[in-house]
């Protein structure tokens, strides 16, 4: 009888410890607005890896959730401007260092422009994949590391876009860029 309210016990305790582990390691997170599209939907559900960023720092190109500035609620986004980086924003391409960005993934190019600025340390610049309708960094505000929720990670609802988020490798291609 010992024997088994022990097997009990410790079931429940590896329970309690496998969600615990899955709280602090992941969330959910729901899409409700249009910055995004066309890689991601409103009513689109994604989770989200909290500990993505224990080990390392976001990258270029890396799809982030966020505390957004002034308003208490969260914000999903793409990275483009790591602490120290100058970001640029004309001619309907964003620059970075100087370099320009291919940007595949985008809606269309931006229409605005803004002004050479670089990111302030511990900071991000960050932007929508729906440039011209995106309350982003072109805006005038970064994203302090410490408000980074964590990565986008795997998109689970609607059925249709079950799977690993895509990454674009903008680190690489600045890089690239930089060698020729």
């Amino acid at each position: 009888m010992k024997s088994f309210f022990k097997e009990i016990l410790i079931t429940l305790a590896m329970a309690v410890i496998i969600c615990v582990g899955f709280r602090v390691s992941l969330q959910t997170f729901g899409i409700f607005m249009t910055s995004m599209e066309p890689n991601f939907h409103e009513g689109q559900r994604l989770l989200v890896n909290k500990i993505a960023y224990v080990f390392g720092e976001p990258q270029r190109g890396d799809v982030v959730i966020f505390h957004a500035p002034n308003n208490g609620g969260d914000y999903i986004k793409r990275v483009i401007g790591l602490p120290g980086d100058t970001v640029e924003i004309r001619s309907r391409a964003v620059y970075v260092n100087g370099k320009r960005l291919d940007e595949p993934y985008i809606m269309d190019p931006p229409t605005y422009t803004l002004d050479k600025m670089t990111v302030p340390p511990d900071e991000y610049f960050v932007l929508g994949d729906n440039r011209n309708n995106s309350n982003d960094s072109h805006r005038g505000w970064t994203v302090p590391r410490e408000d980074i929720v964590g990565k986008a990670w795997l998109s689970t609802w609607p059925p249709d876009t079950w799977g690993v988020v895509p990454t674009y490798p903008l680190n690489e291609q600045l890089t690239a860029s930089m060698v020729k």
